[in-house]
């Protein structure tokens, strides 16, 4: 067992406790209030002074399938054979020891979610993971977590080129149906005698019958419209990935029942689609009452600035308590995992941070990461 004494408790889902107290047992918190009974042979840790969070979440990666330092060899994100590739996993491609977990670690971000890039237009499953362990099976805790989709110039770019399906943004949304309607026949075709299994196809049908959303890489406003049109037509559960441009269609994103990562704003302008980009979107979208997270997009933006975002975006007007949400339990619901992590609450993973000082300030550093209440980073 483990108390936590004397610290400021940001539970992020109600109320922050002025010099509390965390009983953690089993890797679970049990217990969280402002006095507590220190049970016989608890370890115990003076937090005085210092502010405790729950672990940072970031919803968008691809730490491990794009491995740092590794050179192409480490480029395991994108499978080009093929503008479609729903069979494909990102959890058969993800390295448990690139340097980006350690990061992640010691920057504070305890769970995140992996996914395959954005070449395709049907890229593959993705993964929910703790950001400690040595083999991957034994992070994960939810498998998989949504099917990657992409829209705009990244596959008109590396297929369209190429002569493949995609060379049109009518084309990319084309085959994207093509594919949803051939995952319809092949339930379809699953009832009856003459079934033959298709690893592709049956991961389509998990987003068309609900039990995984199609997570869509939507840049533009013009993609982001033709993903929710897609949403329509097939009913299906969706996020919106990056959205950059959304703040020019909030309203219209609004009316869709849809959770939306915004990120990496730290990038440059590398190209068309991110012109507009901007800390405006996450505020436009808020208003709306969108719900969002932000997201580093690693290895695009490195993992230990997710943090970074959340203060400059409310160095350029979000509230501190909508960005600490968006890098929490916002994020946690996103990625279909607010059961278990995202806030400090009674039954939920003891995954918290220990920081030397107000999060929102720069020079403030994490004192100590804990996952399933070890401690897997001390400053």
């Amino acid at each position: 067992m483990l108390i936590i004494k004397n610290a400021k408790i940001v539970t992020v889902s109600s109320k922050t406790i002025e010099e509390g107290m965390m009983l953690i047992k089993n890797g679970k918190f049990i217990s969280i209030g402002k006095v507590l009974e220190i049970p016989l042979g608890a370890e115990v840790i003076d937090a005085r002074g210092n502010i405790v969070t729950p672990g940072l979440i970031d919803v968008h990666t691809h730490l491990g399938v794009n491995e740092e330092g590794g050179g192409r060899d480490g480029h395991d994100f994108n499978e080009l054979s093929s503008e479609v590739t729903p069979e494909v996993r990102a959890l058969d491609g993800i390295l448990p020891s690139d340097k980006g977990f350690e990061d992640a670690r010691n920057s504070g971000v305890t769970t995140v979610q992996i996914m395959p890039g954005s070449a395709n237009i049907i890229g593959g499953e993705m993964v929910v993971l703790k950001t400690i362990g040595n083999v991957v099976d034994q992070m994960v805790i939810r498998n998989p977590s949504g099917l990657k989709a992409a829209t705009g110039e990244n596959p008109k770019k590396f297929h369209g080129e190429k002569g493949r399906a995609g060379s049109t943004r009518m084309g990319v949304a084309g085959r994207l149906r093509e594919k949803l309607i051939e995952g319809l026949n092949y339930i379809n075709k699953s009832e009856s005698d003459t079934f033959e299994r298709n690893l592709g196809l049956e991961n389509i049908a998990k987003v068309l019958r609900k039990e995984i959303p199609l997570r869509v890489h939507a840049h533009r406003a013009d993609d982001i419209a033709t993903a929710l049109r897609i949403k329509r037509e097939f009913n299906i559960d969706m996020t919106i990935e990056h959205c950059t441009e959304g703040h020019k269609i909030s309203s219209f994103i609004a009316k869709h029942d849809v959770m939306v990562s915004v990120g990496p704003t730290m990038s440059t302008r590398s190209k068309q689609e991110l012109k507009d980009k901007g800390w405006n979107t996450l505020v436009e979208l808020v208003n709306e009452g969108v719900q969002i997270s932000i997201t580093t997009d690693h290895p695009v933006v490195s993992i230990e600035h997710l943090r970074t975002s959340a203060i400059l975006a409310v160095k350029n007007g979000l509230s501190e308590q909508i960005a600490l949400e968006a890098i929490t339990l916002n994020s946690a619901k996103h990625i279909g995992v607010g059961d278990r992590v995202g806030s400090i609450e009674e039954g939920k993973d003891a995954d918290f941070v220990i920081w030397n000082g107000d999060p929102f300030d720069l020079r403030t550093s994490v004192h100590s990461t804990f996952i399933n209440g070890k401690c897997v980073f001390s400053s």
